[in-house]
């Protein structure tokens, strides 16, 4: 009959198998515990974030057919339009949680595809009001979208992937 001591990769030496095992201590033991319960609370909020998305897209298919049947139609797309920009938004911030969870830092690339997402809502958000928009303000979300686009193919080009 074999032995199951034999089998185990270190020969049965049970030292490293326990110190493995055992929490650490004193300030690592804080450290480990800041990062689990960074995990805990990224999940959590990754969770939330997919309940709130689920919530806007709902909502803006709904307020949809209710505006077309009440007003006109270009509003209730454009409406539609924005929620629906808003929950890319958030699925892209659960992505960029999901992958710091995997990676254990911060991941810039998807960061930098909301923020892009973000300033192209707010443009489609300004022309779309009844307001006139100032020259200024619509140069510089051009510009924020410029960075943004620069940023992302260096980070792309230049950075590691993560994604």
């Amino acid at each position: 009959m074999v032995s199951l001591v034999s089998l185990s990769p270190n020969n049965g030496d049970m030292s490293e198998e326990s110190e493995e095992n055992e929490r650490p201590r004193g300030i690592a033991a804080v450290i480990w515990a800041l990062e689990h319960a960074q995990d805990y609370v990224s999940v959590i909020v990754g969770v939330l974030i997919v309940a709130l998305a689920a919530v806007v897209l709902v909502l803006g298919i709904v307020d949809f057919f209710r505006e077309v049947l009440n007003g006109p139609v270009d509003t209730a797309v454009i409406n539609l339009l924005n929620r629906t920009l808003l929950v890319l938004i958030l699925v892209e911030i659960v992505h960029t949680v999901v992958l710091s969870l995997r990676a254990h830092h911060l991941v810039t690339q998807p960061l930098l595809a909301v923020g892009l997402v973000a300033v192209i809502r707010e443009i489609l958000f300004v022309l779309s009001s009844e307001e006139t928009v100032s020259t200024t303000e619509l140069s510089l979300l051009i510009a924020m979208i410029v960075v943004f686009v620069a940023a992302l193919i260096l980070v792309s080009r230049y950075g590691n992937s993560d994604t």
